[in-house]
This record gives structure tokens, sequence and C-alpha cells, in this order.
């Protein structure tokens, strides 16, 4: 297994649907051009500030003028396309940080119980760790500011914790065996977010990897996992890029040169603009061109994992398993604006190698369009693969002559039913009222010291999950208002047990913990280990 990373991590249960926010970012592009329609964009600016400047003046009470320009703003936006977004000023740290692949702050895994911070892990490296903070710790004032018992968020805990490297922050804790308050002061600095969840052998041969999104350091984090993995004897992969939202498109372009070869097509974009037509092919010696290779996605797959299971399904290279992708087939270009703020702005779409744009429809209603996830699930597309409906008109063929079609996400070449037999609103509630992180993060705070004696391997192949331990989550749910729904518990109760021993191995080994015993569960990740003989045949063509 690979070292551990400190991503941050969440599991989505597949019975909760959830809409993506989809990143796609193309760098480097440029407004240098006039518009044709320059005469009437500058009317419509004077009118702009004429309003402004008369509401400012005249109107009976007084007005927050920013937030009158923020509802312009966002007033033209929504008449253009679901992914063009503004982003103010205040807020545009903490929504790039994730694709940075670093932020500054103090270097905390955290979770908020019963409103109270309490730090998960301080993350390797970093100044936390330095400083002595310990798996457990409560926070309960920062800066002399009290944080606990107030309704706490994890924007707030963002904006108090993160800032600028070099600043100080003082904090004060309680901890476990103590009955006084710890003080400490902590120097911020820089602490890297790490893309590449985790990657392992899942037997003498396969190898698995697992990507959450595409940001700075996606490609070298990939790169060294994938090195890593072919020391330990790694001849087939599988590349997990479900409830992957994208983010950098030449990151995806740099991982899918790596399993294509002989200039083969990846992407290609077009805008109105032709400075922003643009493609890209394999140029280079990758460093797994000719080994099986199986990729899985699902409904919380977009962009740039589009990008790359696109490529590789229009190439006939691997096999792309799983439910038909989110389907973001646009590109955004990021714009600073003077005050700080940043526009993103959609400049072109792309398109798989064989000619398909994989954009969803969108209309008027951008409503309806956040809730085309929904749509989905309720006329069964999640469950039946011939639920779904393609246009004719949108069909196109692979080098190898398969068809697929376009208008609407990767339609995966093996589809994968979501498997709801052990999923239950009384799960669901387990999960959304945070009691089974909390249970088994207490679980880990009093065990520590011998599940880390125990090792991982003797862990998972021998470590049970107790009745005594399930009634501990059922009194612990029945504290933060789940009711105990003794049907929905016997209908869950297995998968229950499997959440629970993957959070706890997770909170002693990170996702080298969680991942190895989560996929025993995961039907896509199991489906894939069958069709690694077709993979093959793929392989060597």
């Amino acid at each position: 297994m690979n070292q551990n990373k400190n991503s941050s991590f969440q599991i989505k249960l597949p019975i909760i649907v959830f809409t993506t926010l989809a990143a796609g970012i193309l760098i480097g592009a440029t407004m240098a051009n006039p518009s044709a329609n320059k005469d009437t964009v500058l009317e419509g600016i004077t009118r702009i500030k004429e309003i402004l400047l008369q509401v400012d003046q005249n109107y009976v009470e007084e007005v927050d003028t920013d937030k009158l320009v923020n509802s312009a703003i966002n007033g033209i936006i929504k008449e253009l396309d679901p992914h063009t977004s503004y982003i103010p000023s205040k807020d545009l740290e903490m929504v790039s940080a994730d694709l940075k692949g670093n932020f500054e702050g103090i270097g905390i895994e955290f979770n908020i119980f019963n409103d109270t911070l309490y730090v998960v892990a301080p993350l390797s490296g970093g100044p936390s760790e330095e400083a002595g903070l310990q798996s457990g710790d409560k926070i309960i004032s920062v800066d002399g500011k009290n944080i606990a018992g107030v309704g706490l968020t994890n924007r707030q805990v963002h904006e108090n914790l993160r800032g600028e490297k070099g600043s100080e922050v003082k904090l004060e804790i309680m901890r476990s065996g103590l009955n006084e308050i710890v003080e400490y002061t902590i120097i911020r600095d820089k602490i890297p977010q790490y893309s590449v969840d985790v990657s392992y052998m899942v037997d003498d041969e396969i190898g698995y990897i697992k990507v959450s999104r595409f940001s700075a350091t996606t490609y070298n984090e990939f790169m060294e996992a994938l090195n890593g993995l072919k020391e330990q004897g790694l001849k087939k992969l599988i590349l997990d890029l479900q409830d992957n939202p994208g983010g950098y498109m030449d990151k995806a372009i740099n991982m899918a040169d790596e399993f294509l070869k002989d200039n083969a097509m990846i992407v290609y974009t077009k805008g109105k603009e032709k400075r922003y037509n643009s493609e890209a092919r394999a140029i280079k010696d990758g460093k797994f061109e000719e080994s099986p290779l199986i990729v899985l996605i699902n409904e919380g797959s977009a962009s740039a994992s589009e990008i790359v299971s696109g490529a590789i399904q229009d190439n006939d290279r691997g096999l792309i398993v799983g439910r038909r992708s989110f389907g973001k087939g646009l590109v955004q270009m990021p714009v600073p604006l003077k005050d700080g703020s940043e526009l993103r702005l959609t400049i072109s779409r792309y398109y798989t190698p064989s000619g398909r744009s994989i954009q969803k429809p969108f209309g008027e209603n951008p409503d309806e369009y956040r809730q085309e996830m929904s749509s989905r699930y309720e006329h069964g597309e999640y469950f039946v693969a011939d639920s779904i409906e393609f246009n004719d008109s949108l069909k196109y063929t692979t080098a190898n002559g398969r068809v697929v079609y376009g208008g609407g996400g990767i339609m995966p070449d093996y589809f994968v039913p979501l498997d709801t037999t052990q999923n239950s609103t009384y799960l669901n509630r387990l999960f959304l009222s945070n009691s089974l992180r909390q249970y088994t993060f207490s679980y880990y705070e009093k065990n520590k010291s011998r599940l880390e004696k125990m090792g991982f391997e003797k862990y998972n192949s021998e470590f049970e999950i107790s009745d005594k331990m399930l009634d501990d989550l059922i009194s612990l749910g029945k504290k933060n208002d789940v009711q105990f729904d003794k049907e929905g518990f016997n209908k869950s109760k297995e998968l229950i047990k499997l959440y629970c021993k993957a959070y706890i191995a997770r909170n002693v080994w990170n996702n080298e913990g969680f991942y190895p015993i989560f996929n025993q569960q995961n039907e896509i990740f199991k489906e894939a280990l069958k069709l690694f003989d077709q993979a093959e045949r793929l392989a060597k063509k």
C-alpha cells in the first residue's frame, strides 16, 4: 500500500441522489479579441451604471450596493449555461483550494460532532502535528473566540483556521484525560491536498488507483501511485473515477496519454472563437499502454473524468464499467476580476475522439438541470440500462466500430445497477446525523493502541463488528435524534457492519484502510474484477 494521504473524504450513500457541481477549467486563454457586439455591451454597461447610481442616491431606504451588483451579475450568468459562474473574492480561496492541490492553514482533518469541532487527525508533516495536536482533541476557541455550542459550520471552520502562511492562530483545546484547557499557538503553513486517495494491489497482478478530482498535483500523484504499483508487480489496472467531479483539463489529458499510443486522439475543443479550438493527442511513451485497463465511473463522474473515460472508450483501449456519467462537456476559463473575484466563463465544448459531445441538454430552467440526477433515479436509469434513451442522430463509432452515443454522459461498456437491497432510510439517517462517523471515531479513540498493534492485514481478516458495538451505535443514534427502526436496521445490518469496519480502519490507516474494505461491497468494483479477460483482449488489439 502507498503512504497515507490526507485528502478530505466523504462517502455518499448511493440511495442519496446528489447534484454534481462539476469543474472544468482550461488554463492559459485570454480575452484579447474585441466583440462584434461591442456597442451593445457598452450601452448595457451604461444602463446598469445609471440604475445603480439612481438606486444609491434616490431610493427610499439605504441599500447594500454590493449585494445589488452581485444580484445583477448572477442574473446575467443565469441566462448562459449551468457551469458559467461568478465567485466573489471572499469565497475564491476556499472554492479554489481543491484544484490548487494545497491551501494555507493549520493542517487538520476535522469533523463536527454534537456542535463541537473535533480533530480527527493532524495532517502528516503539518503545523498542527508539529505543535502537538492529537486525534480526539476538541477545539473550543480560536483567537479567544468561542466556537463550541454555537452552531459551527464547515465554512466557519475554514474561515477560522485557514489563513496566510506564517500567520499565527491561538487555539484552546479540551483533551480526554486532562481537566484543564490546553493552549496552542500554531503558525499556519502550506498544506498539501491529495487527489489520489489510495493505491493498492488487489492481488498479485491487479492494482487499484482511486482519483477523487483533477487538481494541479493529480498527474504527479497518479504517476507516483502507478510506478509504486508497478514495483509491486502490477499487470492489470482498475482506475476508479467514481464521484470524481473533474478539474483541470490538462491533467486529465496527461493521464490519458499514459494509456494511449500512436498519436491517438484524446480530446478536442470547439468554441465560438477559433482561439479556443484545440486538440490533444497521445504524444509520449506512456507507462501503461499495453496492459489491461478498466475505468470505473458513475453518475458523479464529470468533466475531466469524462475526458479520460471517453478517450479510453473511443480508442477501444479499455473497458468502462459502472453507470452513465454526469454529462458535462463544457470548458470554463477562469477570468480574474479587478476586485479579486473571478468569472469562470464557458468558452468551448469538448468532444471525445469519436466526435461526441457528452454535454447533457440544458434549457431555460436551471433547476431542471440541477435535478437531472433525481430524474434519472425516478425513471429507473440507476437500475436498468434499457431505461436510458439515446438519440440515433447522436450515434458514433469507436476505433473498432462499436456504437457509442453522445448527448449526455459516457455510457459504460458494462452497466452495473445501483444495489439498494441493503440500503434503508435508517442507514441514511445514521449517515446524515453523522452518527456513524461519530461512533467509529469514538471507538478508534478508545482502542487506538490495540488496533495499531493488530496491523491492517490481521484487522481486515479477523476483526468483526460485534452486536455490542451495534447496540452502542444505535444508542448514539438515538442521542442524535435517529429513532431506532428495527426493520431498517435488519435490512441494512451487514452494510452497517461493513461501514463501521471500514471507517474504523480509515481512522487508523487512512484511505489505505478504508478502500480495501469498502470495495468488498462495491458492486461496480466487484463487477470489474470479473471483466479482465475482455480488457486483456482489448489491450492486445
